[in-house]
């Protein structure tokens, strides 16, 4: 007996429904991707392991999919790696390469490699997919695409604004209403765990920070204890996990905590740019909130952050997020190269969209002309009309062979075809042919010498 077929945990089949309302969101953001002036590039779907490793922190490493090197992989390894167990070593060992966790690092690698050929700044997007050993769940899975822009090679705070507004641009066109743009920096973190005495934890710090909306208060300073931040530290940061009121009241909040630290007092300032130009300059429907416990656990960041919440009413994780990242290019040896990006998560806007009901209800209409076959010269006769819609641009098609009628049309209405097309003895007879339009019913005659005159009533 054959086995019965399936696929990977955390991948998914797409079905041409799904495939089309991708597309949708893909041409959107490419659309503004291009009207921002970005430049698409693409980098290999896999990178040598020592590319990716020890970038996204601990918790990101552990989510790499590493590859097997090919051949007899097992020989390279010696008998007291193989014997001790230790999964680390061994993965040395038997894999050079990984699957790219996202399209950031990979890009900081380009830009190194290609330097000499970029005029900087340099504004690439990039659409590809990405992968993550992670738990799969609903809008989390282990193969899925990243629609990233970034402007390498300028420090100026006026990219940050501008994917501010690039967000707005892109999630108004797509019918999200109040998306919050969730904004924070880098340095007021750092400046956060100076004042409290744990400079030396930031890291453990900000991951911890960064799971309050999914484990709550009692959850990250249980975290923070586990990690060994004192008690006295997480008392004087606790104000913070509560911080409320407009964002220039939360600026004022946090220039006065952050007065005695330079990092974390140029954080604020940083900040106070990208709120006041934003409010100078208005945005169509999102909303822009400073979010001071918005840490996005990546070790890669250095200034300004941003996560992008589904609209509210949604139960969504973020569907967009990114930051600045000063020092990501030194990693590759590339120093002093100043860098800002941002992500859109396609797979969850797509459950979004959906949940809300926003995508276009043409979408699925992937023929707009479906011709009836009713014998040999009747369909000759269609297949010469469909050639001459489709050169017309209009999506057309012949049924293949001549079924009955109550089958084609059948296969019309699964297809959603507003159209169909009637060519048999008498059309032939008269140089004609006939549309029943199927969401009225209704039929017209045309003559098969001038098909434009239909076409221009479509």
């Amino acid at each position: 007996m054959a086995q019965k077929p399936s696929i990977a945990k955390g991948t998914r089949d797409f079905s041409p429904s799904e495939v089309n309302k991708r597309n949708y969101i893909f041409d959107i953001v490419k659309k503004h991707f291009k009207t921002y002036g970005f430049q698409p590039i693409e980098t290999p779907s896999f990178e040598n392991s020592e590319t990716l490793m020890g970038k996204y922190g601990d918790e990101g490493d552990r989510l790499i999919f590493k590859i097997l090197n090919s051949g007899d992989y097992l020989r390279k390894v010696d008998d007291k790696t193989y014997e001790s167990k230790d999964a680390t070593a061994m993965t040395a060992k038997i894999s050079e390469k990984a699957l790219r966790y996202d399209l950031t690092v990979p890009f900081a690698r380009y830009v190194v490699m290609h330097q000499n050929e970029i005029d900087f700044p340099f504004k690439r997007y990039q659409i590809q997919p990405v992968w993550r050993a992670d738990r799969p769940q609903k809008g989390r899975f282990r193969e899925f695409f990243q629609c990233d822009a970034d402007v390498v090679g300028s420090d100026s705070l006026l990219q940050e604004v501008e994917f501010v507004q690039l967000y707005d641009a892109v999630f108004t066109e797509l019918g999200l209403q109040g998306v919050n743009i969730k904004l924070n920096n880098r340095k007021i973190l750092a400046g956060i765990a100076e004042v409290i005495g744990e400079r030396d934890k930031l890291i453990d710090f900000t991951v911890a920070l960064d799971k309050l909306d999914k484990i709550g208060i009692d959850g990250i300073t249980k975290e923070m204890r586990e990690k060994g931040i004192s008690e006295k530290a997480i008392e004087a940061a606790a104000p913070l996990f509560s911080l409320s009121g407009s964002n220039l009241e939360q600026l004022a909040v946090l220039k006065d905590l952050l007065k005695d630290s330079e990092e974390g007092s140029k954080g604020v300032s940083e900040l106070t740019f990208i709120i006041e130009t934003i409010a100078s300059l208005g945005l169509q429907t999102a909303k822009l909130t400073i979010d001071v416990t918005l840490a996005r656990g990546l070790n890669y960041y250095t200034g300004a952050i941003f996560e992008v919440g589904a609209p509210e009413g949604v139960q969504m994780g973020s569907i967009g997020g990114g930051g600045r990242y000063d020092d990501l290019t030194g990693i590759f040896g590339m120093k002093n190269v100043s860098g800002v990006g941002i992500s859109f998560g396609l797979d969850r806007i797509y459950l979004v969209l959906e949940e809300l009901n926003l995508f276009p209800e043409a979408i699925d209409q992937s023929l707009e002309v479906l011709c009836v076959n009713f014998g040999e010269k009747e369909g000759l006769a269609a297949l010469k009309l469909v050639s001459r819609l489709r050169k017309m641009g209009v999506k057309s098609d012949l049924y293949p062979s001549a079924a009955k009628m109550q089958k084609q049309m059948k296969y019309a209405n699964n297809r959603n075809v507003p159209y169909v097309v009637l060519i048999g003895e008498e059309e032939l007879e008269n140089n004609t042919f006939v549309v029943k339009n199927m969401l009225i019913g209704d039929q017209k005659t045309y003559s098969l010498n001038s098909p434009e005159e239909f076409i221009n009533e479509l």
